[in-house]
């Protein structure tokens, strides 16, 4: 795949600068919710500057990069080592060109070496299908917004959130109540409910691979994404907790199986700089297709 690499860059620099049209399609419709001369509105008027400036700049919408996770979905037989390597030096020439910025530091020294690469950075998930094209996913997913996610371990007494999907209901909601605006509101939230510790919060991420306007092909769920929606957008909160209309832009819930000794929800929130793009590559790794 010759041109795997610049495919990446490309998509990477897209990524980074370019809101997906799903996400600035809903974020212009919040912005219509807001009253004129409110906090909300202006806080609602700035992002929407934010996003039109980064994308005729082609520039970062947000300065934290945040961590970088590549969605593979490829044939079998794909040499998964090279796409690695390729996916590793794409990320070092998209921050040496100015596409992400240099913010990925040691754990243990707090060094930045500017190369946003490292063990964990970036993140490729890989999963081999029967489908003969390559299809790549990429989110670039902030600190502050991750530093609000949630995971809990229902029963909860104090929510009174049973081992059911109102239970469910509750615990979700109580994240965006104690996320308060934090995280750069208004997000979007992903949430899995079941699997374990790791992989719940695993599957809440790659909710956020889904169109913001699609709709969940389970009834049950799909009906507990447009309550929690709607609910959350009724408590007050609005864009960066400054009140209004506009708390959430969307919910997306998935399912995993569970064992009975355990019942997790796990919450991630995406802030309104969600920044997710795709591509089909074909055989040569060109971009053959945008997917967002």
């Amino acid at each position: 795949m010759s041109g795997l690499k610049p495919s990446l860059v490309e998509l990477i620099r897209r990524t980074s600068a370019e809101m997906p049209s799903d996400v600035q399609e809903a974020i212009l419709g919040a912005l219509e919710q807001e009253a004129r001369g409110t906090i909300a509105r202006s806080a609602m008027e700035i992002i929407e500057r934010n996003i039109q400036m980064a994308r005729h700049r082609s520039q970062p919408i947000c300065q934290d990069t945040g961590s970088i996770h590549f969605y593979v979905d490829a044939p079998i037989g794909m040499d998964w080592p090279g796409f690695e390597e390729a996916a590793r030096e794409a990320v070092m020439e998209a921050t040496r060109k100015g596409h992400l910025r240099q913010n990925s530091v040691d754990p243990i020294t707090g060094m930045n070496d500017g190369t946003n690469v490292g063990p964990g950075s970036p993140a490729v998930h890989l999963h081999a299908w029967r489908s003969p094209e390559t299809q790549v996913r990429l989110l670039l997913k902030g600190g502050g917004c991750e530093n609000v996610g949630a995971q809990y371990s229902l029963p909860v007494e104090g929510l009174k959130a049973s081992r059911d999907l109102e239970g469910c209901r509750r615990a979700i909601l109580d994240a965006v109540v104690q996320a308060q605006g934090k995280g750069c509101g208004p997000g979007v939230l992903g949430v899995c409910i079941g699997g374990d510790r790791a992989t719940g919060y695993e599957h809440s991420k790659r909710q956020f691979l889904r169109l913001l306007s699609d709709r969940n092909p389970l009834p049950e769920l799909d009906r507990l994404e447009q309550d929690v929606l709607r609910t959350a957008n009724q408590l007050g909160i609005g864009p960066m907790g400054f009140g209004g209309k506009t708390t959430l832009l969307g919910v997306k819930i998935g399912a995993l199986n569970r064992v009975p000794a355990s019942y997790f929800v796990s919450v991630s929130y995406m802030c309104w700089a969600f920044r997710r793009q795709g591509v089909v590559l074909n055989p040569a790794g060109d971009i053959q297709e945008w997917l967002y």
